[in-house]
């Protein structure tokens, strides 16, 4: 059985769209520098656990679409890299303290499921989401994992 995860992305800086028009709809998920969210993509988050693709900072934020971890924790090599946006310089090669994983594109929900409509279902409740976790990767249990999808028409 797959995990399932929530991924949170502003749509300016790494979209579903841009996932989507990746090669293979494949790219690396960098620049995580949150220790516990950390944690999950090094030690939990899995090849085959299914991923809710979030939009955030937006007017309307929810889940867009749907991805699968195609390949579990690895060094985020982006600390590594002097010229890049997420350099870490206490982050080394042999001594890394940041961490990725690759998702694939699976699709677009037939619709969005918004983050208004998320609060307003009382079984969503205990969603980490909606519990003002600031955490840009979530764990979702089973049953929210469904919810949203018949909530989204799937």
């Amino acid at each position: 059985m797959p995990n399932y995860w929530l991924f949170k992305s502003e749509p300016s800086s790494f979209s579903l769209d841009d996932l989507k028009g990746r090669p293979d709809a494949t790219e690396h998920w960098d620049g995580v520098r949150n220790f516990q969210a950390r944690n999950f993509l090094r030690d939990q988050v899995q090849v085959g656990d299914l991923v809710l693709f979030y939009h955030s900072n937006i007017a309307e934020p929810g889940v867009v679409g749907i991805a699968e971890v195609v390949r579990s924790g690895y060094p985020d090599f982006t600390a590594f890299d002097p010229n890049s946006k997420y350099f870490d310089p206490k982050s080394a090669p042999d001594k890394p303290t940041w961490y990725m994983v690759d998702v694939r594109f699976v699709r677009e929900l037939p619709r969005p499921v918004t983050l208004s409509e998320l609060k307003s279902i009382p079984e969503l409740g205990g969603m980490a989401l909606l519990n003002r976790s600031r955490l840009s990767i979530q764990p979702v249990r089973k049953e929210e994992w469904d919810r949203i999808m018949r909530l989204a028409g799937l």
